[in-house]
């Protein structure tokens, strides 16, 4: 069984045609190998024959070396780890060996008799810290193990059950690693044994790269009667942070070696630091988002594995995780228990077969490093998904519910954040997850331009919905019933959201100038913390289309908010002692008459409120109150909260002036009338100039595929496109079909769906197009 799934997906390969002239005079050391063989339970690895792969390649052999167990933990680090420690604690307590004893025994009695305690300290996604710990007990010293904060519990219980120290780091691996070192740093006899190298910290780190050399070896005694002596043909290794792909280079890449083995790696698509660097041709520390490859989730490469690996990798490629679940299966068919960074090897091969097929001979010997054994993961989502209405259909299976707008707690956009970087970083675009809020992500998605001429567009659409309760069947059910999808935020806004990642791959694709930019946002049905962390991280762009519904008709204003609060102020006192108290809510009762008469002031547009053309006039309403604390006491106090809604021409300050002015008519009117006014979100209206160059081009657009001079429009509510306004980016809205927003049934037509996708495909090859220069 051989997947056909890699060919439904994109190869993401940079080609290196220099590194086939490249030769290391890298120094060959037998040490590492003699230590390890002292060790516990060692024996060399297996070398699985795939033979029905293949035979389905058509090539002489794959070659698979199954890591799976080592050293009875279910990776390679072991390799590493153990040879960087032995190094570090034997400097540590002055143990010298004389470059041929090696001797794990001698180590420990010289351990035993230091007299301080000595402790390793190491950052981990998993099999790192584990081996760590591992070596760290077999030489009877402590262990510290630092981890991010989403790794697997299972995978923390094994780390501790080797008697680590754990700590759990609120971030990312980077941060992990940063804060084991400081740590180490505090820590008399502490020893940082990481196979990140960072300047200042390079000697370990290259100890650990030469401990991995073993494997290596191994591979050599292995191969030696199967192909008669000759180095594979091609070597493929995952990338982390280069240590293990460090040695790989350096191995087949050594003089005398003849150069004839071609060196591929493989990176997530969501992480791929190396293929990065290798593209902007610098050392280059990239922004993440979530993968099922953990151990190979890495920003930045080791600083002395990039040199090595910038000159001798021949093909630097990235794979989705669905293509890493689909190898992990099919290798499971075939025998090999393996998780998703051993699996990752076997699904580049796949991947580059099918698209690369130039690259392999009938005689080609291939040998697949798979560096862990089964573990727990969460499947992914299939992101090969290229039809904006299956699009939609996948946007909507996920629960993205606004945790603030739930009572039971909403899914959040973690989850369906993380399936949109997925999708869009193997679309090769540049991914930026922002996160002030814990659990409320937003994910920028940059397709860059060639630079020549052109304008940059942002798509931009929220990714949460309101609340499931109270949804008729089931609202994830993403399902199509008369020519519409159906579920809740079909409507409002993933179908946009769809159209908009279509329009924007489908531009990217065909060529642009300038930048293509998908904001895809949390929290818009509440208070847009999403957008306005986009803006305050800085992004900008010449223009935006906001996609909320629009039932295909163009918004080109709507009205603001402002929301205050104003307490009314009495008297506590017993309900018996009218002379003594003073009741807020009875004076509240006069601010609630004034305010109807305002509310009506405005519809009228008496002086000096004013009445916008389109959208008319402002409005006010009381949306709560509560005041009182038992029957038989006098109310202290009167909370009122009320919304202004705004049209252009209006602004906070403009509209807290005229609530202050009733307010303080009623402290000269109303006897013992006291009050505070305490303003909350606010949000400005939004009205687009007709002849703005993004208005031009979308109404024409929207004309030549609806066959019709599109309806303009303008809405009472409020959307994030007013934020965009506020920050000098001209943001219209367009987008689907449909109707039930907030509503119990929820559905966006088909046909408006495909309509959307074509209009912004459009309106990005038109206005980033590139220009001649």
């Amino acid at each position: 069984m051989v997947s056909s799934q890699s060919s439904k997906l994109r190869h993401n390969s940079f080609f290196n045609p220099a590194a086939r002239s490249v030769f290391e005079n890298a120094h060959f050391d037998p040490r590492p190998l003699s230590f390890h063989k002292q060790l516990p339970g060692y024996c060399p690895t297996p070398l699985v024959e795939l033979a029905s792969v293949a035979e389905k390649l058509g090539v002489r052999k794959v070659l698979l070396k199954n890591e799976s167990s080592r050293f009875g933990l279910p990776a390679f680090k072991f390799l590493g780890a153990s040879w960087g420690a032995y190094r570090a604690i034997a400097q540590l307590v002055d143990y010298t060996d004389d470059n041929s004893d090696t001797s794990y025994n001698s180590l420990k009695r010289a351990i035993s008799s230091f007299g301080s305690p000595i402790t390793l300290f190491a950052a981990t996604e998993g099999n790192h810290g584990r081996a760590i710990a591992h070596i760290a007990s077999l030489l009877g010293v402590k262990s510290h193990i630092f981890v991010p904060q989403d790794m697997y519990e299972s995978t923390k219980n094994l780390i501790m059950a080797e008697g680590a120290t754990l700590t759990n780091v609120a971030g990312d691996y980077d941060l992990a690693v940063q804060m084991a070192y400081d740590q180490t740093r505090a820590t008399p006899g502490g020893l940082y044994i990481q196979d990140t190298a960072f300047n200042g910290y390079e000697e370990i780190p290259q100890w650990i790269v030469d401990g991995y050399d073993t494997m290596l070896q191994e591979i050599d005694d292995q191969t030696a009667s199967l192909i008669s002596n000759r180095c594979p043909d091609v070597v493929i290794t995952p990338v982390g942070v280069g240590s293990l792909a460090q040695a790989v280079v350096s191995h087949y890449k050594r003089s005398g070696n003849h150069n004839s083995t071609t060196i591929i790696t493989v990176e997530p698509d969501t992480a791929a630091c190396l293929k990065g660097s290798l593209e902007k041709k610098a050392f280059t520390t990239i922004s993440t988002s979530h993968t099922i490859m953990s151990g190979l989730h890495c920003a930045t490469l080791s600083t002395i594995a990039w040199p090595l690996l910038s000159r001798g990798v021949d093909i630097a490629t990235s794979v989705s995780d669905i293509e890493c679940h689909q190898a992990v299966q099919e290798l499971d068919h075939l025998g090999v228990g393996a998780g998703p960074c051993g699996a990752a090897t076997l699904a580049t091969l796949l991947s580059i077969h099918a698209h690369h097929l130039e690259i392999f001979r009938p005689d080609s010997v291939i040998v697949l490093l798979c560096t862990e054994g089964s573990r727990a993961y969460t499947p992914p989502l299939d992101i090969s998904i290229d039809d904006p209405v299956a699009l939609t259909q996948a946007l909507v299976r996920i629960d993205s519910s606004n945790p603030d707008l739930s009572s039971g707690g909403g899914g959040g956009e973690t989850k369906i954040a993380d399936y949109i970087s997925a999708w869009l970083a193997h679309r090769q675009f540049e991914i930026t997850v922002l996160e002030k809020h814990p659990g409320r992500p937003s994910v920028i998605g940059v397709a860059r331009g060639s630079g020549k001429g052109g304008k940059s567009l942002m798509f931009n659409g929220h990714i949460d919905t309101v609340t499931l309760a109270g949804y008729h069947g089931d609202p994830l059910s993403g399902e199509i019933r008369n020519e519409c999808v159906h579920g809740r935020g079909a409507f409002d806004m993933k179908a946009g959201v769809a159209a908009s990642m279509i329009a924007a791959v489908s531009a990217k694709d065909h060529g642009v100038g300038g930048d293509i930019i998908i904001a895809a946002v949390a929290d818009e049905e509440n208070a847009s913390i999403g957008t306005q962390e986009v803006l305050e991280a800085g992004w900008r762009a010449d223009a935006a289309i906001v996609s909320e519904p629009s039932y295909l008709q163009v918004t080109m204003a709507h009205k603001g908010f402002v929301w205050f609060y104003i307490d009314v102020i009495g008297k506590a006192a017993h309900g018996s002692r009218p002379e003594l108290g003073i009741d807020a809510i009875a004076k509240a009762g006069h601010f609630l008459v004034a305010l109807e008469k305002y509310g009506q002031d405005l519809l009228q547009s008496k002086e000096p409120y004013i009445r916008h053309p389109v959208l008319g006039t402002g409005t006010v309403h009381a949306s709560l109150i509560q005041g009182g604390e038992e029957p038989s006491s006098y109310p202290a106090k009167c909370t009122i909260t009320i919304e202004r809604r705004t049209v252009p021409g209006e602004n906070a300050f403009i509209v807290e002036a005229q609530m202050r002015s009733i307010l303080d008519d009623l402290v000269n009117t109303v006897d013992d009338f006291q009050y505070t006014l305490r303003q909350g979100l606010s949000r400005a209206p939004l009205e687009v100039d007709p002849t703005d160059p993004i208005a031009i081009c979308l109404l024409k657009h929207t004309q030549d595929v609806l066959g019709h001079s599109p309806v303009i429009r303008a809405e009472p509510f409020w959307t994030d496109a007013a934020l965009l306004a506020d920050h000098g980016i001209p943001a219209i809205l367009f987008g689907v079909d449909g109707d039930g927003a907030h509503a119990a049934v929820e559905w966006a037509t088909i046909s408006s769906i495909y309509q959307v996708t074509d209009v912004l495909t459009r309106v990005a090859l038109e206005f980033c197009a590139e220009h001649p220069v």
